[in-house]
């Protein structure tokens, strides 16, 4: 069973889970689902203030935390205890490509090259890591929700505005990691 955990699992058996949460929420009385909403819930529990956005009932939707919660501490707890010691697979073409702009290091999730506290202090960091972190929020702000809830809750709820959302989003996505990323990766 922990060889099955640590393994990457197929797309026919995580999308039907991830896909899962849909119904569940809907038995349950809950007509939304995302990662981002729970910025709003922290705030508007830690922060009383007359913010128009901060002031309603954050407690009805104290189950949002608790999901946030736990993909927090089953993330420490896979990266502890189901972490693989061999280092990522990436597609060959995929190794070719990136070695041209100098990243050769995939044992962890992330390139080392790229994100590190030293890179932070360049160009080329500060807009991956500090420009890319502000286009998130902002996108999710004014999209009003992120990719999961969107694209999970939203398409299948079919809601016109999520459809909308997440054709941005993948354009955008498109968009970035095949023109303005490599762009960003020459500096």
């Amino acid at each position: 069973m922990l060889e099955f955990l640590r393994q990457p699992w197929p797309w026919y058996l995580a999308g039907p889970l991830i896909g899962l949460m849909v119904p569940v929420l809907l038995l349950i009385g809950n007509k939304s689902f995302g990662i981002s909403s729970s910025l709003r819930h922290i705030c508007a529990a830690c922060l009383p203030s007359r913010i128009p956005f901060f002031r309603y009932d954050w407690k009805n939707e104290v189950w949002n935390l608790f999901l946030v919660a736990g993909i927090l501490f089953g993330g420490l707890i896979a990266a502890q205890w189901l972490a693989s010691p061999q280092p990522v697979q990436v597609n060959e073409k995929l190794v070719t490509e990136l070695a041209a702009y100098g990243i050769t290091d995939y044992h962890n999730m992330v390139p080392v090259e790229l994100f590190n506290w030293s890179s932070l202090l360049s160009l080329k960091g500060l807009i991956l890591m500090a420009g890319g972190g502000f286009l998130v929020g902002f996108g999710t702000r004014y999209a009003g929700g992120c990719t999961s809830g969107h694209s999970i809750m939203g398409l299948s709820t079919l809601q016109l505005p999520s459809l909308v959302a997440t054709l941005c989003f993948m354009t955008g996505g498109f968009i970035v990691a095949n023109w303005v990323l490599p762009f960003i990766l020459k500096l």
